[in-house]
């Protein structure tokens, strides 16, 4: 089959200046400049694959600093890791997130203080080093859920409710339901802007290729309509796969390196939660994912989101680290195992025969990705070339090549190499 590499164009605005945006936006609460030296201030670590995450984290701690604060870094990130201190440890790591990299201390744990209960009834939970800091700075990048959709999604309220509430927090909000879960974390986050020290908001834009586009200062008072306003600009820029209809899609990589789900729901169009409907765009038949990346650190949770994989992805998953983020977080379709087959080949094979015998294998609509967070650069089939020339989308075509297996019949052609 032939295919067809393309680089897609999306909303590309580019902030220039990073650190110095991070200075703006903590000049937002002019608390920061007044408060006793040596005042311990709390910052929130843990979403993946931030742009510039060591540029941000370190002019964050460089400033607290400079006003004499002492900062320090807590994994904010529910329950994964495996639910463990130094699990999260490693997941910050991975990340490039380290005291050597940020400057500055990290202190993990997953006990937690009991703030009070939303008047929806469920408690409220806040990381111990957190709620007993001084001051906390909570970052994060503002996006689309994976789960959900309300005015408040992926963001700096996800971050105190389900990130600083760690296992416990999370496991609260999920065993509430998907249908309830934009009210709920709306309703935690605004019980811990009001009893915890939550000083300042860095809500973080990117760009379609994952470029920091902008950094924005979020006060306590004006918390959740700004990060409403912030996800709609959010959703704006968000990358989107070259077409709607899609016989067979291949993911070269999935992993947390790339979406708290593994593989973005919003971009498969596939949400694999019991009683939700499924999106109605983008239609994809069949996804074929053929590896789990070195930093998911094991943890395949989303691998339930792909219909085919491969032996090679099935033997790192650390099931211990996998099934406790799958099971905190109630989406258990999402962590079932795929048809996995010997090689990525037969897995591709399989997945075009599941097509139907009336599928004429020259016009099936084949997308290959590196994942689903880099989308600029993709090979297409034929037919997808074709829809895509029709559609009037913005984007240039580039060589051909040929979907081609080497002897151990592993794709030859893949985009992930170049990355």
């Amino acid at each position: 089959m032939d295919l067809y590499e393309i680089r897609m164009k999306f909303p590309g605005e580019k902030l220039h200046d990073v650190r110095k945006s991070v200075r703006q936006a903590m000049l937002r609460n002019p608390m920061l400049r007044t408060m006793p030296p040596r005042s311990p201030i709390a910052i929130t670590a843990g979403s993946r694959g931030i742009a510039n995450m060591q540029d941000i984290y370190r002019e964050i701690v460089d400033q607290l600093r400079s006003y004499s604060l002492s900062p320090f870094l807590v994994p904010a990130m529910g329950s994964h890791g495996g639910a463990t201190a130094e699990g999260q440890i490693e997941v910050l790591r991975h990340l490039g997130i380290t005291e050597e990299t940020v400057g500055a201390p990290i202190r993990s744990s997953m006990e937690v203080d009991f703030l009070g209960h939303t008047p929806g009834g469920l408690p409220v939970y806040l990381d111990r080093h957190a709620a007993r800091a001084a001051g906390i700075i909570v970052v994060n990048r503002i996006k689309a859920h994976t789960a959900f959709r309300g005015k408040i999604e992926g963001g700096l309220s996800k971050m105190i409710a389900i990130g600083l509430g760690k296992m416990t927090g999370a496991s609260f909000i999920h065993g509430a339901g998907v249908s309830n879960m934009a009210k709920n974390i709306e309703e935690i986050s605004n019980i811990a802007l009001k009893r915890a020290p939550i000083l300042l908001g860095i809500g973080i834009l990117e760009n379609g290729y994952e470029e920091t586009t902008d950094i924005i200062g979020v006060l306590p008072e004006e918390w959740h309509e700004k990060e409403a306003e912030l996800l709609l600009r959010s959703k704006r820029l968000l990358p989107s796969l070259p077409v709607e209809s899609i016989d067979l899609l291949i993911v070269e990589e999935m992993g947390k390196a790339f979406s708290g789900s593994g593989m973005d729901p919003n971009i498969l169009g596939r949400w694999r939660i019991a009683g939700v409907p499924e999106p109605a765009s983008p239609s994809i038949k069949r996804i074929v994912v053929l590896d789990l990346a070195h930093n998911s650190n094991g943890n395949a949770q989303g691998i339930g989101l792909a219909d085919f994989t491969t032996q090679a992805l099935v033997d790192k998953i650390d099931r211990i680290v996998t099934y406790t983020s799958t099971i905190t977080s109630t989406f258990l379709q999402r962590g079932m195992l795929p048809m996995t087959f010997p090689t990525e080949r037969e897995a591709i094979e399989a997945a075009i025969r599941s097509l139907g015998p009336e599928q004429d294998p020259a016009m099936v609509k084949l997308v290959q990705i590196p994942n689903t967070l880099h989308l600029d650069q993709v090979l297409v089939s034929s037919a997808v070339l074709r829809e895509l020339e029709r559609s009037g989308k913005n984007f240039e075509r580039g060589g051909k090549t040929t979907l081609s297996f080497d002897p151990q019949g592993r794709i030859v052609r893949r985009l992930s190499r170049n990355r």
